[in-house]
């Protein structure tokens, strides 16, 4: 199973590609300069 590194993870593409990741099964590994966003976007993915 790949992982994949996705900076700007909080909004916007960066969001989106981290959800798209997470529903083919890949393992995410998210970055952002946000962490309340962060934890957020972990809780979804």
């Amino acid at each position: 199973m790949p992982v994949v590194l996705i900076t700007g993870a909080s909004q916007g593409s960066g969001k989106a590609t981290a959800k798209l990741f997470a529903q083919k099964g890949d393992d995410v590994v998210l970055a952002t300069r946000q962490p309340d966003r962060l934890q957020a976007i972990a809780a979804e993915v």
